[in-house]
């Protein structure tokens, strides 16, 4: 997703509503309160539960929020008031906005808090660097295939196999029964290649991005061998070019409407799919291997709550106590009722679908890869070209050699 460098937000300042300073400051009360300004990413609906069992726990803090909703409104409402002096003590840190908040010093170092000890160290680090830890994430998301059981069990299959080939094998049978075998949607990077290298990658150390981003190996040596795996579903003729047309919501409706064997997908489509097909008979799966590897999963942390190296440090020190009520098993357990997520912190055990069993270990663990959170620098323009470049291949206008050299041209000018 393209985000705006944080200079070229600075003409808008200009034109930013007074209105916005109630976001960013507020004034401790004469009963003694200390107030916590907080930018929420999470829902109204949602997020009140969670700010009333917090007021209930610690009195002495009251939080003032206010809402923005993600991805692109959420950065650009909060970048707006990091510019202008009026960011809010607490805020949420993503994959679109780590590198300018890391590199502007805008965040609050989390790593020696005793908070942070019962999170999966892979949450932390993704929105840290060089050992520091900025935000506190608390769930993570993971994406495979879901795959209709009974369509399966007509080709004799019982789950996604473990290997590619064998994916293969397994999509023309389903083709030759008469079945769509699979689609996946790729106006985002796509959940089958980012797998891919997410299992190449979690075998290394140094990790494939490490490589890419110091200059010691480039995404025409790394990536190639996924993406010409990647395109035999379009090369064999299992998935039609015309998927570049799809968005995900098409594709999960064609699985909810029993028309598709098998897609990419993440938890988000878990209710939407039980609402329009309560009677399907449905699960899911991680990618298959290639080269002799593990099955794995596309996905991410969480975006993190960071806290505001600017504030005061009453301020601080209360935002501490906020983000320490979230990350107890109390606190969790309340933001996992509200939001669902699979959540990651050692001493809470969150309750997964059942649909979902197969992923919640791969999210427990963090072993998920997704590229634009792990990409070092130019993550925004490197995904636009992806994502162009993939879709070119799918449609036989570029090579899956020619789509990495793209990438470490756009890496190189960047």
């Amino acid at each position: 997703m393209n985000k705006r460098p944080l200079l070229a937000a600075a003409a808008l300042l200009a034109a930013v509503p007074l209105a916005l300073s109630g976001c960013s400051s507020s004034d401790d009360g004469a009963d003694g309160k200390t107030t916590i300004t907080f930018l929420s990413w999470t829902g109204e609906e949602q997020m009140t539960p969670i700010l009333d069992a917090f007021s209930k726990a610690h009195p002495e803090i009251k939080v003032d929020v206010s809402y923005s909703p993600p991805v692109a409104e959420y950065i650009q409402t909060l970048q707006t008031q990091v510019l202008s002096g009026i960011a809010p003590d607490v805020f949420l840190v993503a994959a679109e906005n780590k590198t300018n908040l890391i590199e502007g010093g805008h965040m609050l170092d989390l790593s020696g808090e005793d908070f942070v000890k019962n999170v999966e160290p892979f949450n932390m680090n993704t929105y840290g660097r060089d050992g520091a830890q900025y935000g506190l994430s608390l769930s993570s998301w993971a994406a495979g295939y879901a795959y209709n059981e009974d369509l399966l069990a007509e080709v004799g299959a019982t789950g996604i196999p473990e290997t590619w080939d064998e994916f293969l094998d397994l999509c023309e049978k389903l083709q030759d029964a008469g079945i769509t075998p699979f689609l996946e949607s790729v106006d985002q990077m796509p959940t089958t290649l980012s797998a891919m290298i997410g299992a190449k990658s979690h075998s290394m150390d140094p990790t494939l991005d490490d490589l890419i981003f110091s200059g010691e190996s480039t995404f025409e040596a790394e990536w190639t061998g996924a993406l010409t795996e990647y395109n035999k579903l379009y090369t064999e003729g299992l998935v039609s070019p015309d998927v570049v047309a799809l968005d995900g919501d098409m594709v999960r409706d064609e699985f909810a409407a029993g028309r598709v064997a098998i897609i990419n997908a993440g938890p988000w489509i878990i209710n939407p799919v039980k609402e329009a097909a309560p009677d399907l008979n449905w699960s899911f799966g991680k990618i298959p291997a290639i080269d002799g590897g593990e099955p794995f999963v596309a996905g991410a942390a969480s975006p993190g709550y960071a806290i505001n190296s600017a504030s005061d440090e009453a301020h601080q020190e209360a935002a501490k106590v906020f983000l320490s009520w979230l990350a107890s098993p109390e606190g969790v357990e309340t933001f996992q009722a509200q939001t669902g997520d699979v959540t990651v912190t050692s001493d809470f055990e969150p309750p997964v679908d059942p649909v979902f069993t197969t992923m919640g270990e791969s999210i427990r663990n963090g072993e998920l890869y997704l590229p634009m959170i792990s990409w070092q620098r130019s993550e925004d323009v490197l995904n636009v070209e992806a994502v162009a470049q993939i879709q070119r291949m799918i449609q036989g206008q570029s090579t899956p050699q020619e789509v990495a050299q793209a990438l470490d041209a756009k890496l190189a000018a960047s």
